[in-house]
């Protein structure tokens, strides 16, 4: 575990002491107690013809799978509107128990944790164009050691022209752009792995 520098202070005779090292702060993985919810991975209202599932691993430095990472993706509809419908995580009023999704609105917003082999997956609606930008859905991770959680983007593959015209995919090289780009599996299906670190690591962004 990586250790602050010793420090000083006065002590009470007025002189100074030697404070030992202490653990460095590290984030979690105490998120997972209370931020997922159940049905957070199941975005799209059931039986809904625009459903995709997009899955994929979360991979460290080293190339091991993240057990216990958790994912936040979000996006709009098919006709790229943001939805501003409550109900991710609605509560009953009178016993303050939590009631999920009701299953008819599409809220836009899921919560899915890795597994013990670092997989995760959403179940949600295929999300359309805003402006210029080619089609995405937009991904929060939290990992154990990340002291700020991580953003980045998935775009689904389908129409090339508007991936090349996107203003963000546009101004990376063809490697770097890939890690934005998930893989069509076929049947509604794609695979997008997030990779933390070294080779191959995910477009990360940072927004001021």
């Amino acid at each position: 575990m990586t250790r602050t520098p010793a420090t000083t202070r006065n002590a009470p005779d007025g002189g100074a002491e030697t404070v030992p090292p202490t653990p460095s702060h590290t984030v979690g993985p105490f998120y997972g107690y209370a931020l997922p919810f159940r049905g957070g991975e199941d975005v799209a209202p059931l039986g809904h013809p625009d459903t995709v599932t997009v899955h994929g691993y979360v991979y460290d430095g080293a190339g091991r799978p993240v057990p216990d990472a958790l994912l936040e993706v979000w996006g709009p509809d098919p006709r790229g509107v943001l939805p501003s419908v409550d109900g991710s995580m609605r509560r009953d009023p009178a016993s303050g128990g939590h009631l999920g999704r009701n299953g008819v609105e599409f809220t836009g917003f899921g919560r899915a944790q890795t597994d013990a082999d670092g997989h995760w997956y959403v179940r949600t609606l295929r999300p359309g164009a805003r402006g210029r930008n080619a089609p995405y859905l937009s991904v929060c991770v939290f990992a154990r050691g990340l002291l700020v959680h991580l953003f980045t983007r998935i775009h689904l593959p389908g129409d090339p022209a508007a991936l090349a015209a996107d203003p963000l995919l546009s101004r990376l090289d063809a490697d770097r752009r890939d890690t934005l780009i998930a893989v069509d599996e076929g049947h509604g299906t794609y695979r997008f792995d997030i990779r933390l670190q070294g080779e191959g690591e995910t477009v990360f962004l940072e927004f001021s």
